[in-house]
């Protein structure tokens, strides 16, 4: 009797140089293994956590990847010359196997409201999402974009941009726009929430497998489930992988050689899917 391979896991969106994983990187990685995840991308949210991301793809070869970039909240720490070094960064690196993305950028509004100039603000948002789009045309490396709120508005301004791998970060909304994602080849990425949020467990339902990533978005907390109160790491993607396959009504490994698939042809990492 042929014994079923065990599966291998993937994390497409943590952050491991977040300040509040300071001194548990070893840890995390150690049990990521424990738990077959087998890689991760560490995403970045400006000059210093690219730098930083880049280090630990160094130290951890092979299990830590990184997508390099600005995130759209940190628009109002930019420091002189910041967007310009960040963007020669990533030319510098875009040949290296362990730079497979750029990320995490994108477009959101949300805390800029209350700004008195919060309509520069969004200007310079967009300027910076503009650079980083067209240093991706640049590279041909694919985005990881956060788009919390503008998901309608940055789906119609993709075409514009040579820009052909995609993957949006967290999708939560409008669920209508499922079908248009898909058949761009876009990605989507989910996680923990899909154990117990309604809306994700309708957006897996609706989503080809052949277009969904998993992620943690570490150190993210998050409040439903087991999840509650615990900082959240690379070893919870097995539990997201079981609830998609149960939504899927299919075999978790199946499941998750899918998934594992997809991670490879969109960040075109050569990994093998057993063991």
């Amino acid at each position: 009797m042929n014994k079923i391979p065990k599966p291998k896991y993937v994390d497409a969106h943590v952050h491991l140089s977040d300040p509040e994983y300071e001194g548990m990187t070893e840890k995390l990685i150690e049990d990521a293994t424990q738990s077959n995840v087998v890689a991760l991308i560490s995403n970045s949210i400006n000059l210093q956590t690219s730098l930083l991301n880049l280090e630990l793809a160094k130290k951890y070869t092979g299990r830590v990847y990184v997508a390099l970039g600005i995130h759209p909240w940190n628009i109002k720490e930019l420091t002189p010359n910041e967007l310009e070094n960040t963007f020669n960064l990533i030319l510098d690196h875009a040949n290296d196997k362990k730079t497979v993305a750029i990320g995490e950028i994108g477009l959101d509004y949300q805390y800029l409201e209350k700004a008195k100039n919060k309509t520069e603000l969004r200007e310079l948002q967009h300027k910076v999402f503009h650079e980083m789009l067209r240093v991706a045309e640049k590279t041909s490396l694919p985005v990881i974009i956060h788009s919390r709120g503008t998901t309608p508005q940055i789906v119609e301004m993709l075409p514009s941009y040579n820009v052909k791998r995609v993957l949006l970060h967290w999708f939560s909304k409008p669920i209508e726009l499922i079908s248009e994602i898909a058949s761009r080849g876009y990605y989507i990425t989910e996680g923990p929430p899909v154990v117990y949020s309604k809306s994700t467990r309708e957006i897996i339902k609706k989503i080809p497998l052949a277009n969904l990533l998993t992620e943690t978005d570490g150190p993210v907390r998050y409040f439903g489930s087991q999840f509650k109160g615990k900082t959240t790491t690379p070893a919870y993607i097995p539990i997201i992988v079981e609830a998609i396959a149960e939504l899927k009504n299919m075999r978790k490994d199946v499941a998750a050689q899918q998934i594992f698939q997809n991670f490879t042809t969109l960040f075109n990492i050569k990994l093998r899917s057993k063991q």
